[in-house]
């Protein structure tokens, strides 16, 4: 008979989701577990995008799980050869993450950078572009140094880099466009443009300016506050008693990725869940999506996004009627 330690490991259990919807399904799993895990091999080489903020490389430990220095850097960039592997032919990853400053002064630390640097170069990925979400509702801080001592502003912006095995994704701006400003809807209404050279020696086209394309191309500086207080899912999780996962980002930051790098019916992958906020927009914008989180409050407040889907009734709207939050 072999020994414990003769015997060999035993094979990882196939994960059961949580959640499911039409769309999609989220796993109670680490990504390290669903990665290794037989379910996984049912979604390999198909997923489209990526898309996902995993935890910040913070000084301050936090309830959703973080690490720091060196351990983040080789814990982050050692996912990037494993989720590549899930990407179809001309799939992306986007990862968004924010700043980190040096422990008791007031500089800020390059680690954030660093870890996007080392996942790009060991999962051999190439950067397709390198994106800014702007929160100009950020609460200022770091408090020490912006309130107190007064010798910063505020940090109100996070990396975010789109990344691709591939040379050329899949990618279309046209389903990202802008609204034209005020003096382009003029412009395009009389037709009436100063053409010629600019100061520059650029010559501007007798055409160049004046097609309707339904709506300008957006910068790589993208703004969305995030200032949600009273939404469904915080009144899901307040009416149940479960805690909230305290770095929820905007829907509409999932939403404009989801729809520049995939079509209808693609697959979308947040191997950092959390409120799965992806998987809500990919589910209302018409994409198959997965979701990995391994805190059980957060999975099952999670449900409060999917309340249509899941046949659940709409929480309580007093205050009155809602269980303070743990």
């Amino acid at each position: 008979m072999l020994s414990k330690a003769d015997q060999p490991p035993a094979s990882p259990p196939d994960l059961r989701a949580r959640i499911e919807t039409a769309n999609g399904s989220m796993f109670q799993s680490t990504v390290e577990q669903f990665l290794t895990s037989p379910t996984s091999d049912r979604y390999r080489g198909k997923v489209q995008l990526i898309f996902t903020s995993p935890p910040f490389p913070l000084n301050r430990k936090k309830a959703y799980g973080n690490s720091s220095g060196s351990e983040y850097l080789e814990w982050l960039s050692g996912l990037a050869p494993r989720l590549s592997e899930m990407l179809t032919p001309d799939g992306s990853i986007v990862i968004e993450i924010g700043n980190a400053w040096e422990p008791g002064i007031p500089s800020m630390s390059t680690l954030s950078i660093e870890a996007l640097l080392a996942f790009k170069q060991i999962g051999d990925l190439n950067l397709c572009q390198q994106f800014v979400w702007q929160n100009p509702a950020r609460l200022p801080s770091p408090i020490q140094w912006v309130n107190i001592k007064r010798v910063r502003v505020k940090d109100t912006f996070t990396h975010i880099w789109w990344m691709a095995p591939n040379v050329h994704p899949y990618a279309n701006n046209a389903n990202v466009l802008q609204e034209y400003s005020d003096s382009m809807k003029e412009l395009l209404r009389t037709r009436r443009y100063n053409y010629g050279r600019r100061p520059s020696e650029h010559v501007i086209g007798t055409t160049s300016f004046l097609t309707d394309n339904g709506g300008s191309i957006p910068g790589s500086v993208l703004t969305f506050s995030n200032t949600r207080s009273h939404d469904v899912y915080r009144r899901y999780c307040l009416s149940r008693n479960l805690s909230m996962h305290p770095a929820r980002m905007p829907p509409e930051l999932a939403a404009w990725f989801i729809r520049f790098l995939t079509r209808e019916g693609d697959l979308v992958f947040d191997p950092f869940a959390g409120s799965c906020t992806t998987g809500e927009q990919a589910e209302r914008l018409g994409r198959r999506w997965i979701g990995t989180e391994p805190n059980p409050d957060y999975v099952q407040g999670a449900r409060g996004r999917f309340l249509k889907e899941l046949g659940l009734p709409e929480p309580p709207k007093s205050p009155r009627s809602i269980a303070p939050v743990r």
